[in-house]
């Protein structure tokens, strides 16, 4: 193993997305993640269509970089298997609902009570005290913060995003909280117990939305693909498709009046300050849609990106992965001849590696059984 992480042996029983996606940037980063499955295998490995090979592409997403060991709670031997990981582990990571692992003795106070050094992580969807018994699925947890209460037309229903992006967010803050604890953990000799919930992660991943409400007293409201706050932020039809068109600043959006043709807008005493625009965001609409028609969407991108007007055509997934390619962002890796996004944390000294395609279910199970048999 090569990486800042190498040496660091987590034990992972998480499954699905928030934990998995955690542990992969971890042994991204050079840690020896054992992926501990069910005898069915991870949940994720029958999320099919699409599929590469005949295994399902959700699954390959976010676990690279893994050994896989099956194991079955319920059978004595594994069990003990189990607890002979967890003793050696400086990180196991879970997403049992809470309370459900005390059962097989891989709770925290348990574990930890033999493995001091542990840092032990657990990811659940509302929490282990009035929440604990609802399951952490992505969608409930979008609906239930907010989120979609924010998605789709003013006038329309409501929305969820189309990627699991509070499970996502969970999944980075275990990670960066299981950093925090071993960093912690260099100078005491302890772990400690690391929780995070989809719940509080979404709350802080609505950033300004919540802000709004627990700061301001607002009350934030679908509106398409508008800003609250800034005014021009949206896409915004051309001659022949839409373009992302944002002013973050005044100066910003003078000169997309200039290069648009119509440098008297930024003069205009509605709009210009952002305050103003956003108050006026009516009538300034329809004079940008007038000025952006002349030309297509591939023009004005151009044009618009030469003078530093932030801006952007709409892409397709392919588009997006073919633009980062453009411009020299490497996104597309190859572990083991499975291809996948690279880590996006670039490190100058340790960069991540890709070494292991992610396991076939229990792939690695006689070289694990062997070596925790052996303790």
């Amino acid at each position: 193993m090569s990486g800042p992480l190498r040496g660091v042996l987590v034990a992972d029983f998480s499954r699905i997305l928030a934990g998995p996606y955690a542990t992969m940037l971890l042994a991204d980063l050079g840690a020896d993640v054992v992926k501990v499955e069910p005898p069915g295998g991870d949940d994720t490995r029958d999320w099919r269509p699409p599929v590469r090979d005949d295994v399902s592409t959700y699954y390959l997403a976010v676990n690279r970089n893994k050994r896989s060991l099956a194991l079955d709670l319920t059978d004595p031997g594994d069990l003990t298997l189990a607890h002979r990981l967890a003793d050696r582990a400086d990180v196991l990571i879970q997403n049992f609902r809470p309370g459900a692992l005390r059962r097989f003795g891989l709770d925290h106070d348990t574990v930890t009570a033999r493995n001091t050094r542990l840092v032990y992580a657990s990811i659940s969807g509302f929490g282990d005290a009035g929440g604990a018994d609802l399951p952490g699925y992505d969608l409930m947890v979008q609906a239930a913060a907010g989120l979609m209460s924010l998605t789709g037309d003013a006038d329309g229903p409501p929305y969820k995003a189309g990627v699991a992006v509070f499970d996502v967010i969970a999944g980075l803050h275990a990670a960066v909280g299981i950093l925090a604890a071993l960093r912690h953990r260099e100078e005491t000799g302890r772990g400690q117990h690391v929780t995070v919930d989809l719940l509080s992660s979404a709350l802080s991943g609505l950033v300004n939305h919540t802000s709004a409400h627990v700061a301001g007293g607002a009350a934030p409201h679908r509106m398409g693909n508008a800003h609250p706050s800034i005014v021009p932020y949206e896409p915004l039809p051309t001659a022949d498709g839409e373009l992302v068109v944002i002013a973050g600043n005044d100066a910003q959006f003078r000169t997309l009046c200039r290069v648009l043709g119509v440098p008297g807008l930024a003069d205009d005493a509605r709009f210009g300050r952002n305050a103003d625009r956003v108050a006026h965001r009516d009538e300034l609409r329809p004079l940008l849609v007038t000025a952006l028609s002349r030309r297509g969407s591939a023009d004005w991108f151009a044009e618009l990106r030469a003078a530093g007007v932030p801006c952007s055509p709409i892409n397709s997934v392919a588009e997006g992965v073919a633009l980062a390619e453009g411009l020299g962002l490497e996104p597309v890796v190859t572990a083991g001849g499975v291809p996948g996004i690279r880590n996006p944390i670039g490190l100058s000294g340790t960069p991540p590696r890709y070494d292991l395609p992610p396991p076939e279910l229990d792939e690695h199970g006689d070289q694990l059984r062997a070596w925790l048999a052996a303790s």
